[in-house]
């Protein structure tokens, strides 16, 4: 047997147990009336502290069509907001999810995680090996709220509508704050193809920060000379962190990854994702900000990868598209034929122009269109997540360095 075949990805750093909420909107609309919410009330940059703040977030986050992640001041807080929908418990953390898409497809992974409990037990599969740096048992669940194009929540004085489908997560949880390394990891790296980076966006004490950068840093020297580093970049609690973490990690990441809103969150501006001209200028900018050997941006319309070492992902950037499209369309729990069948589907016409426009205007981008799919409850927590498991999946053999 080849030494590839034993190698893994080894996929971190932090997993969430999740509460997905069922959508509805008249428990919305009863809570707003409850909460006697106006429209100027509306912001999403507000301290949550209770539930009526986390509920003029939600509303005003689902008006503007935005998907996001914000910091709250107690799980309880989450807890008593879930207490009122129907919800699933799940798995979150982009390591988690990208590892539960790889299962699905019969490639095996090893989760580096800092938090455990009964459901991480229970909900992850056979196939998904882990190492764990808590000494005990915790639950601080993360709030997932999808919420589809067109919905309608009445207010005191107006109603909020959603121009778009998105998602949102709100969550307290100090395990993913502290971000404890297992003292397995470097170990753990010897044999790896892969290594994916997420999850310090949740961190709040910059020295600790930089503590646990250099700690990864030193695990990371113990990686093969081929395998294939991946950050996926996140909404960072606190802006500023996101800056030190490029510092730390640009010299040793082959593939940084972020998506749409997050792109427009770095540039301080909305952008027309359809816009090549605007489109190429944005990636530009982000080139200057992040400028290590490959930056992959995803939207729901395309996903480019601009970079010298570019050209040699366009492979995972298919597989990538493909598999967040087919996870748009079924949820959880999808196939390797699922996959395949989503290929055949329809093309985002647009999304394609853009991609052959930019791949025109723009040196060392590479493209690929997302697909146009009409899905009565489509999936939104987790794409990004599940773009990353296929990205990833393409390296599964054993990565090339960029």
């Amino acid at each position: 047997m080849s030494d590839v075949v034993h190698r893994r990805l080894v996929l971190g750093l932090g997993g969430t147990v999740d509460y997905e909420l069922r959508w509805d909107a008249a428990i919305l609309g009863r809570l707003a009336a409850e909460h006697g919410v106006r429209r100027d009330e509306l912001t999403s940059t507000a301290p949550i502290v209770d539930e009526r703040s986390l509920l003029v977030a939600v509303l005003a986050l689902v008006d503007s069509g935005a998907g996001a992640e914000r910091f709250v001041t107690s799980s309880e807080v989450v807890e008593a907001f879930a207490a009122h929908f129907d919800y699933a418990v799940t798995l979150g953390g982009t390591g988690v999810r990208a590892g539960l898409v790889l299962d699905g497809l019969g490639i095996p992974s090893t989760q580096h995680l800092v938090s455990i409990d009964d459901n991480v037990r229970r909900l992850l599969p056979a196939g998904v090996s882990f190492i764990c740096s808590a000494a005990e048992d915790t639950l601080d669940p993360h709030l997932i709220v999808q919420y589809p194009a067109g919905a309608r929540i009445p207010l005191a004085d107006d109603e909020v509508v959603a121009p778009g489908a998105n998602r949102l997560i709100f969550a307290n949880d100090p395990p993913n704050r502290e971000m404890r390394l297992a003292t397995e990891l470097a170990e753990t790296l010897d044999t790896a193809s892969a290594l994916l980076v997420s999850g310090f966006n949740t961190m709040q004490d910059h020295d600790l920060l930089e503590q646990r950068l250099g700690e990864l840093r030193e695990a990371m020297r113990r990686l093969p000379a081929d395998a294939l580093v991946y950050y996926e970049d996140a909404g960072f609690y606190t802006r500023a962190f996101a800056e030190t973490v490029r510092a730390r990690l640009l010299p040793v990441i082959d593939v940084y990854g972020l998506n749409e809103d997050e792109l427009q969150e770095y540039l301080g501006r909305a952008v027309d994702l359809l816009d090549p001209a605007e489109v190429a200028e944005a990636l530009s900018r982000m080139r200057a900000i992040i400028p290590g050997p490959v930056l992959v941006v995803h939207t729901r319309y395309w996903a480019v990868a601009v970079g010298a070492a570019a050209a040699r992902h366009r492979a995972a950037l298919e597989s990538a598209v493909r598999v967040a499209a087919t996870r748009y369309r079924l949820g959880d729990g999808f196939s390797a034929a699922d996959v395949e069948a989503t290929a055949g589907m329809r093309r985002h016409e647009e999304g394609a122009a853009l991609v052959a426009a930019v791949e025109a205007a723009v040196a060392d981008a590479v493209g690929v269109a997302a697909f146009s799919l009409e899905v009565a409850h489509p999936t939104t927590i987790g794409l990004g997540d599940t773009f990353v498991g296929g990205f990833l999946a393409a390296q599964a053999g054993g990565g090339a360095r960029g």
